[in-house]
This record gives C-alpha cells, sequence and structure tokens, in this order.
C-alpha cells in the first residue's frame, strides 16, 4: 500500500525531530549472567528518541534531537555521539542542575533482558516549552515523540507545546508509544524489563493525544494500553475511533503490519509484512531500530510495503548484535542486508556485511592527510640510551618532549588538525594520556619489537590488552614480511596478523598494518603489492598500510588493489627508516598523485639526533622540542610542496 500521509515540502531542512529520552546505557559484556553477576558494561548512546535520532541519520535522513542532559561527562558523551551520527544538536540543551539518564541492561537469554533505569530527575526529563520555538518545529517535515514523555505535568506541556506548533505548521506527528510502566510508576524500581502493566489513567493520558497524530507505533501490548484493552482488535477499533493516524502494529519475528483506514474485521485479514528470522541476541533497542527504517521509508513518501521492510530489516540486524544504537546500520548496508537477507542466517557472523558496518560506525570516517611524527619507538631509544650512559627512565621525559615538538611543529606548519603521532606504552603511557581526547591520530603499537617472526607484546591475549586501551587509539602492527619467505615462516606471521585483526575487529580499534620486507630477500615493484594482496586474501583488511615509499610502478599497483578489494581502507601512510631527510622529500614526490597515499609517520629522521644528543646531555630541553620541530616543520612543507606541485 502507498503511504498517501501529506508530505510536507521538500524546502523544509529537516526530516524529523525526536523529543524525548537521550541516555547513556550500560550494556553487560557478560551474556548470560544474572545482572547480580555481571563484571563488565560497554557504554552506548541510549534513550528511544536518542536512538531513533541517531538511527534515521545513520540511514540518511535529517534529524535533529530535542531533549535535555546534564552538565557533565555523560551528557557531553550523548551529544557527542548523537554529532557524530550526523545529528542536529542545536536543540540538545545542557541542564546544569540534573544529571544525563542512565540504564543499566542485562543478556540473560533468548527471553530475559534485565535492566535497571536510573532517571530519577533526569536532564531529558526537564524538558521545557523554552527550550523550542515554533519556528524550529516547522523547520521539519516530522516530529516523533515518545511516550514516557507524556508520564510527567511537565514533559507533558513540553510535548504538547510541541505538537500544536506542528499541527499549525503542518508537520506530521508520530507517536512511539514506547510504553515502560516502571516510568509511569507503576512498577517497582528493579522491573525495567516489565513490558506492560494495565492501568486506566496511562491509557486515558495517551488517548488525549490520539487525534493530533498521523502515526502511532508501538507493539501488541502498547496497543493494548493505548486501546484500552487486552485484546488487540478492540484496542485498535478504540485508537481508529479517536484518530485517521496510521497505525504501525510491531509483530516481533513475525514482522508488522501498517492499517491506514478501517481496522479490519479480523487480525488475519490485516497484511502482515514478514521479516527474515535471525538469531536472537538481545531485543533490547530492536524497536528502536525498526522505527528508524521505518521512517526512512514513510518520511519520504515510500509504500507501507518497502518502510516496513526497511523497518523489519533494522530490527533483524540490531537484536543479533550487542547494544542498540551502535547496531542500527547505514543505508548502504541496509540495502545490501535486504538485497542478500535470505542467505543471511546469522549476520553476525557474515563477514561482508560486518565489514560495511565496521566501516559506517568508524569514529572519524575520512581523515586529512595525516602528518606523523612517530616515537614509539623502544629497543633504538633504549640502545640510544645504553650508548650514552643515560638512565633508560630518561626515555619518558624525551617522550614528553616530544609530544611538545610535534604540537609546535605541527601549529607552525599549519597542520594543527591533522597532527599524527605513534607512541609506544612502554616508555610512553603518560605521553599518551597526555594527546589522547585531543582529536590527534594515534597510532600505538603492538609487536614485540624487531621480532622475526612476528610477536606480540604480553602474550597472546591481544583481546583482553585491547578492551584496555581508548577506542581513538589505532592499533598499530610493524610486521617483517615478504610473500616469498619461508613457507613455515610467513604462515607463523600470517596467522599472528590474522588473529590480531579478529581482535581488532571485536574491539573496535582501527588497524593499522606496517609492512618492511626483511633485507635478506630480494625486493622488486611487485613485493608489497603482491603483500597486500595476501593479506586480503587472508581476511584481513587493515584501516590503513604503513609502507617504505615505492617507487611509482609500485604505487599503481598498490592504489589499483585497494581499490579493488578495500575501497573503505584510509590509505597509505609512508614511514621512514631513519633515512635522511633529503632522501625522504626525494621519496615523496613518488607519491604526488596517488590519492591512496594519505601522509606519512616519520621518526628517526626528525628525531633522532637530537635524541641522542638530548640523551648525553649535550642539549637542555628547549633545544631537542626546537631542533625536532623545525625538522618536523621541513618535512610537512615539503609534502604541501609536493601535493602543490601535483595539482
Amino acid at each position: 500500500m502507498k503511504n498517501t500521509a501529506n508530505t510536507p515540502g521538500a524546502a523544509r531542512p529537516l526530516d524529523v525531530i525526536c523529543l524525548g529520552r537521550a541516555a547513556v546505557d550500560l550494556y553487560s559484556q557478560q551474556v548470560g549472567s544474572r545482572l547480580e553477576d555481571v563484571h563488565s558494561f560497554a557504554k552506548y548512546l541510549g534513550g528511544s528518541s536518542g536512538n531513533i535520532a541517531y538511527g534515521t541519520a545513520r540511514l540518511g535522513l535529517k534529524s535533529a534531537m530535542l531533549t535535555r542532559v546534564g552538565d557533565e561527562h555523560m551528557g557531553r558523551f550523548v551529544r557527542e555521539e548523537l554529532a557524530r551520527a550526523g545529528v542536529d544538536v542545536s536543540h540538545v540543551v545542557t541542564d546544569p542542575e540534573r544529571l544525563t539518564g542512565l540504564v543499566i541492561l542485562g543478556i540473560k537469554d533468548q527471553e530475559t533482558f534485565p535492566l535497571i533505569f536510573y532517571r530519577n530527575d533526569c536532564a531529558d526529563m526537564a524538558v521545557s516549552q523554552d527550550d523550542f520555538d515554533p519556528e524550529f518545529i516547522a523547520s521539519s517535515k516530522a516530529l516523533l515523540i515518545t511516550g514516557t514523555h507524556f508520564s510527567t505535568p511537565e514533559t507533558f506541556s513540553a510535548s504538547r507545546k510541541a505538537m500544536d506548533y506542528a499541527k499549525a505548521a503542518g508537520t506530521r506527528v508520530i507517536l512511539d508509544i514506547d510504553y515502560r510502566p516502571v516510568l509511569w510508576g507503576l512498577t517497582g524500581l528493579g522491573e525495567g524489563e516489565n513490558r506492560f502493566v494495565s492501568s486506566d489513567s496511562v491509557t486515558q493520558h495517551l488517548q488525549s493525544i490520539l487525534p493530533d497524530l498521523d502515526l502511532i507505533v508501538g507493539t501488541e501490548e502498547e496497543v493494548h494500553i493505548a486501546g484500552g484493552s487486552e485484546d488487540t482488535l478492540t484496542a485498535l477499533r478504540t485508537i481508529r475511533r479517536l484518530t485517521d493516524a496510521s497505525i504501525v502494529l510491531k509483530l516481533g519475528a513475525q514482522g508488522c503490519t501498517v492499517i491506514d483506514g478501517e481496522i479490519p474485521g479480523h487480525m488475519d485479514d490485516c497484511i502482515v509484512h514478514t521479516g527474515v528470522r535471525v538469531d536472537v541476541l538481545n531485543v533490547l533497542g530492536a524497536g528502536d531500530a525498526f522505527l528508524s527504517g521505518f521512517l526512512r521509508g514513510w518520511v519520504r513518501g515510500e509504500s507501507h510495503e518497502r518502510s516496513s521492510a526497511y523497518a523489519n530489516a533494522c530490527g533483524a540486524l540490531v537484536v543479533s548484535r550487542h547494544g542498540c544504537a551502535p547496531a542500527i546500520p547505514d543505508a548502504a548496508e541496509l540495502d545490501d542486508y535486504l538485497k542478500h537477507a535470505e542467505a543471511i542466517a546469522r549476520p553476525d557472523q557474515d563477514v561482508r556485511l560486518n565489514r560495511l558496518h565496521r566501516v559506517a560506525s568508524r569514529r572519524r570516517p575520512r581523515w586529512p592527510d595525516i602528518y606523523g611524527l612517530a616515537f614509539d619507538h623502544r629497543k633504538q631509544l633504549f640502545d640510544m640510551a645504553q650508548d650514552t650512559g643515560a638512565d633508560p627512565e630518561r626515555i619518558k621525559h624525551l617522550k614528553m618532549l616530544l609530544i611538545q615538538a610535534a604540537e609546535d611543529g605541527a601549529r607552525r606548519g599549519g597542520v594543527s588538525d591533522q597532527v599524527g603521532v605513534l607512541i609506544d606504552d612502554t616508555y610512553g603511557q603518560a605521553a599518551l594520556n597526555a594527546v589522547t581526547g585531543r582529536g590527534w591520530w594515534i597510532g600505538r603499537p603492538v609487536e614485540l619489537p624487531t621480532s622475526l617472526p612476528l610477536e606480540l607484546e604480553g602474550g597472546r591475549s591481544i583481546g583482553s590488552r585491547l578492551q584496555t586501551w581508548p577506542i581513538e587509539h589505532i592499533v598499530k602492527c610493524l610486521v617483517f614480511y615478504h610473500p616469498d619467505q619461508a613457507i613455515d615462516l610467513r604462515r607463523q606471521q600470517e596467522r599472528q596478523v590474522q588473529e590480531l585483526y579478529q581482535a581488532c575487529l571485536a574491539s573496535g580499534h582501527e588497524l593499522l598494518l606496517e609492512v618492511i620486507p626483511p633485507r635478506d630477500l630480494p625486493a622488486d615493484d611487485q613485493t608489497l603489492p603482491r603483500a597486500m594482496q595476501r593479506f586480503y586474501n587472508l581476511g584481513v583488511y587493515p584501516d590503513w598500510w604503513k609502507l617504505p615509499a615505492p617507487s611509482r610502478a609500485t604505487w599503481k599497483q598498490l592504489e589499483e588493489c585497494i581499490t579493488e578489494r578495500d575501497p573503505s581502507c584510509h590509505g597509505v601512510v609512508l614511514l621512514g627508516l631513519d633515512a635522511p631527510l633529503e632522501e625522504l622529500k626525494r621519496e615523496f614526490n613518488h607519491s604526488a598523485g596517488f590519492s591512496i597515499c594519505r601522509g606519512f609517520t616519520v621518526g628517526r629522521t626528525l628525531f633522532g639526533s637530537s635524541s641522542r644528543a638530548w640523551l648525553a646531555d649535550d642539549i637542555d630541553d628547549a633545544t631537542l622540542v626546537q631542533q625536532v620541530s623545525d625538522n618536523y616543520v621541513e618535512l610537512i612543507q615539503c609534502w604541501q610542496a609536493r601535493a602543490a606541485d601535483q595539482a
């Protein structure tokens, strides 16, 4: 059936404004545990309205969030996560007196999902009529409000005012019933998972707004509370007497039905838009993903059949994954899934689909060119300290000084928003802590220095190690690899890289794979492209490659390989191998015109001689910083001149 609702003019800058809950979800990482026994949690964006704003933005709609958050870390997290997805956060108001809401959630089994709402006088329940004006509501084709925001006099008043503005402006109004009895004060605080408690007062409250709606969305239990009957058809008929709105009835694994006009005489007479059955990990938040998908079609005037297909697919993907908002697909992933859904019994295990989801979920989908100062060196600096008679503990302070040099050089070179660093946690933990959160490009090594075959620092349990890393740190692994290595050595190295890649998939960190062919094997223009192809054939898709500066013939093959095998790869950054500065400048010119070349991460060429002099007490801190900064600026300017020459 065609979506016949009046579609406002295309000139409106927004597709949907979401008014309601925006919070933080803390999801149990121990699947199968009682909530009492859980010992670690993953933090995600939460709140039904926040999830829908996030989901619709990922699916290509122009969405905005209308809510409040606390003036604290969790409030900033909510705002930043929404903005990162493309949501308009101009009307996310910071409340100085209240905290951002929290929800703790568990996954016991396919039927049991305990949750606790920490929402006593939280920020989003203080949303006020003063937080928006008629022009803002009129700027959108649709206004979505979830049921919780009709549960108190203050939020009811604000929601009612928003609806009045929408009605006057021709903005369509959507109700996601989103019935949580605990949030209406109908259950004990520990019964957050309870989805239905009959209540005449809640029914009367909801029915007072039904006449002004254009779309109503709910499960059978939610239709029961809105219609005042636990018989679904009776409830639907009551709703229909009060409103002409389209009604979307969610039927769980069966799919959904969309009812315009008269309610059918029997449920079997409803047209059911079926979804694809998947193994359920987590139903929490699936309804928000469902509605995000439905709105993708409904707002654009697509048929109910197509809108329902989007909705059912989004719901199926989310129930197979951990979390809600981060599990919602973007448009490319959703469309790909719809093409292949019948053949994908386990979306959570489908390599291609999860690759699409990983790429779409990157914190920075596109980086500018990276001007990187690499000082993740451990063995080389230790040896330098030994040679100069310096205490190796001084290397920790040296790395803090190199941060100053990077900061100063990036400022002077005009690339403060493109500065990159490679820093280890052996001597550079304080340096890592100092730069984390600045928006810098940060790579962090995992390989045991000079190991051949490749070994990882900290032993085999790399996955548990990555769990302690900030998500913005890029996992950097150097492997001395040649496609013509002895088969046993090559396979041993390949297995280590494969295990590392799987660990990065699980943790969500990006991977930078640095490949340096060993000097004892002959290398030619084919060596690096063959190595790259081999890793792709093994199912390893690094987010970044780090390579020695190759010839133009090699660059051409590398670009063809990445374009064909992984067009979502960020690209290649060049390393220095302690080459003289003038030699590096010449080699940089070989990369001109190749879009996959995304900058450099150079180390000892820039800091080596100055660091040795500093460790020997021949120069002071300020001189070290100045010398390294000067070298860094010179290399930045060389790269910029290279780009200008090519243009």
